[in-house]
């Protein structure tokens, strides 16, 4: 691989990385909230309003359902609104962001169900209100299934900015594309995913150690 390839494939790493951890923060501040509304609207949950639950529930079905490619098209207004253009790695963020929020609140969601009943019901005999019971019970005890979902959730991420790459947002998908399959350079298709297999891993690894620690604190 010439110097001027190795430097696009590092340049398009850091796009990917950038990609993948800006629209998970962003999935993860706005998932976790949702999950949670989820699990507190539901029938016996310490907020219950089925008709909230529903609504929200079908909400974030519809977004799940669309394949990633079609949303990432039919967003494109709203990208440009909030960007300014529909090219370019901080453009795919705003796709990647609401394709994976949906997602990562459904991941959520059933980490928190997974929580003893018995905490949730020993703290409101105690007194607690519903903010306690999230702050004090529901996410503590769910913490590493959080983390858990997380980490799965930035690993799909990584195969969706790939496919971002498609449309010219840049990173190693678009690498991939314009080098190692329009122009035939078997070398660089390689390389990408040789790379893409490394951070997957990476990220798998970090994740899993993570939990690891926390499943034993």
């Amino acid at each position: 691989m010439t110097p001027i390839m190795l430097e696009l494939l590092i340049r398009s790493l850091w796009e990917t990385i950038l990609m993948t951890v800006a629209s998970g923060v962003i999935s993860l501040v706005a998932g976790l909230p949702l999950g949670l509304a989820l699990v507190a609207t539901a029938h016996g949950g310490i907020a219950e309003n089925l008709w909230i639950n529903r609504v929200l529930g079908s909400v974030i079905n519809g977004f799940r359902s669309v394949p990633f490619i079609i949303l990432l098209v039919a967003l494109i207004p709203l990208t440009r609104l909030i960007v300014g253009t529909a090219l370019g790695t901080w453009a795919a963020i705003v796709p990647l962001a609401i394709a994976a929020t949906p997602y990562y609140a459904r991941i959520a969601e059933v980490s928190l169900r997974e929580v003893d009943r018995g905490l949730i019901d020993a703290v409101r005999a105690m007194g607690g209100n519903r903010w306690t019971i999230i702050r004090e019970v529901l996410v503590p005890e769910a913490l590493p299934g959080i983390v858990a979902g997380f980490t799965v959730t930035l690993v799909t991420l990584i195969g969706a900015s790939a496919m971002a790459g498609a449309i010219g947002a840049g990173g190693l998908g678009d690498l991939a594309i314009r080098y190692g399959y329009q122009r035939f350079e078997t070398s660089v298709m390689i390389a990408v995913v040789a790379v893409l297999i490394v951070l997957v891993c990476g990220i798998q690894w970090l994740g899993d150690r993570l939990v690891a620690r926390l499943d034993h604190r």
